[in-house]
């Protein structure tokens, strides 16, 4: 990998992410690398000035954050096809991130990367755009939404909680209306994220699946259900007499949705592309690591696995 040219976003309001971020800075430009730097969180999305301003092609982006700040960088960053390497510092769970123990001499990261001493993981990812009436019209009135974890189409309020009525079609074809607090339709990333917690199933994320996994249902009938990867999931707010759906990418709101409008949900064109540095990456151990699996209650001896 070259790297003339690289972006380094750290978690805003972190002052390790930040400290972290001119030291890298430092150590990058030292090799005649311009940096683009600056700090993402939920008021700060520094990538569109870093695109609109660059003179010369993106090499990488280094991410110094947690779970959420890889998020934001994939969103703005996979359709340009840029590199996220994303470290976990002044993050929390760290599903997406390398660790800080891998990272920690910086230096020596960067000689790896200028040596091509590292692997890229391209992730699923889900597009989201609002139409009016059926799927005869295909005239979007929003613009594209990126998700790398989940789209979510729930209501939200200032002062009460509020039951959503949903109905969702599949290619066309109507499968269920839904009663609850919402739907999430999620990527196989995104299976251990907002999908987990609402008991959805947990999805390798080397496969091209789509989930949609209802949210506190009022029926004991509604339940999370896996898609091929080309299904078009379409959903329709019904009487929302009061305009509070919204549409959320990864947690962070994207746009409003009225009744007669519906969002089609789709596999996106781009992936995520996110460098591994760790030699023995294994998912299953990441399951066990950032989901704390403790297995049987008395543990076993396996005195067959080396016969």
């Amino acid at each position: 990998m070259q790297l003339n040219q690289v972006i380094i976003a750290h978690k805003a309001g972190d002052s390790l992410s930040k400290s972290w971020a001119e030291k890298c800075a430092r150590q990058l430009e030292s090799r005649n690398c311009r940096v683009l730097m600056g700090p993402s969180g939920p008021q700060d999305n520094p990538y569109p000035v870093f695109l609109a301003s660059s003179t010369q092609p993106i090499d990488m982006a280094l991410v110094l954050g947690g779970d959420g700040t890889a998020l934001s960088a994939a969103r703005n960053l996979a359709a340009d096809r840029i590199p996220i390497l994303a470290v976990n510092v002044g993050g929390n769970l760290g599903f997406l991130t390398e660790s800080f123990e891998i990272f920690k001499d910086s230096e020596q990261v960067f000689d790896r990367l200028a040596s091509d001493f590292y692997a890229i993981q391209r992730r699923m990812m889900l597009q989201a755009q609002v139409f009016e009436g059926n799927s005869s019209n295909l005239d979007p009135v929003s613009d594209r939404f990126l998700a790398l974890n989940e789209i979510c189409v729930k209501p939200a309020s200032a002062d009460r909680m509020i039951t959503s009525i949903l109905e969702m079609e599949i290619d066309g074809e109507v499968v269920d209306q839904y009663q609850g607090d919402g739907l999430i339709i999620a990527t196989p990333t995104g299976s251990t994220a907002y999908t987990v917690a609402a008991n959805g199933p947990i999805v390798h994320d080397g496969m091209q699946a789509i989930t949609v996994t209802p949210i506190c249902p009022m029926s004991l009938s509604s339940r999370p259900i896996v898609l091929p990867a080309g299904s078009v999931v379409s959903i329709w707010p019904l009487a929302d007499y009061e305009l509070n759906t919204k549409l959320w990418t990864d947690s962070v709101l994207g746009t409003s949705i009225w009744p007669g409008q519906r969002v089609d949900i789709r596999m996106a064109e781009y992936r995520a592309k996110f460098i591994i540095l760790r030699e023995n990456y294994s998912y299953y151990q990441t399951l066990r690591e950032k989901l704390q699996w403790a297995g049987a209650r008395i543990r076993y001896s396996n005195n067959h696995r080396d016969n």
